[in-house]
């Protein structure tokens, strides 16, 4: 079964949304080099950043964009390829086509039978 990874939140002004979020339940905000995209610290992590905590997520916030209106999780997948092609069989759409998330992995968005935005990740060192 693919694991939901992450969470992303998106913001209008992410530096008063990290802001909030950081005052009201101690989050930690570290924007990504060379991109507009902040990560979430909710748990404990590794050198990697992935969680240490069985069953934990970290997550981001961007600005709002067409796709990410509203709060999005993100689901592992092994292919995004075939994930988007069997999505689109089962009635879903490609919200956003498959991206290059640096040199870590790939990322796209879908919407499901009923309209929900949901992520895609795929590991870089899965291919």
């Amino acid at each position: 079964m693919d694991s939901v990874v992450h969470f992303e939140i998106p913001a209008k002004d992410p530096k008063r949304a990290s802001e909030f979020y950081n005052k009201a339940f101690g989050r930690s905000f570290n924007q990504f080099p060379n991109f507009d995209y902040w990560m979430i610290g909710t748990t404990k992590s590794d050198k990697d950043g992935m969680p240490t905590t069985p069953g934990s997520i970290n997550g981001g916030m961007g600005k709002k964009t067409g796709v990410l209106q509203v709060p999005t999780v993100t689901i592992n997948v092994a292919d995004i390829d075939e994930a988007l092609k069997n999505i689109t069989k089962l009635g879903g759409k490609v919200a956003d086509k498959k991206r290059p998330v640096g040199d870590m992995g790939f990322t796209a968005y879908f919407k499901d039978t009923e309209g929900n935005v949901i992520g895609l990740y795929q590991n870089a060192k899965q291919m």
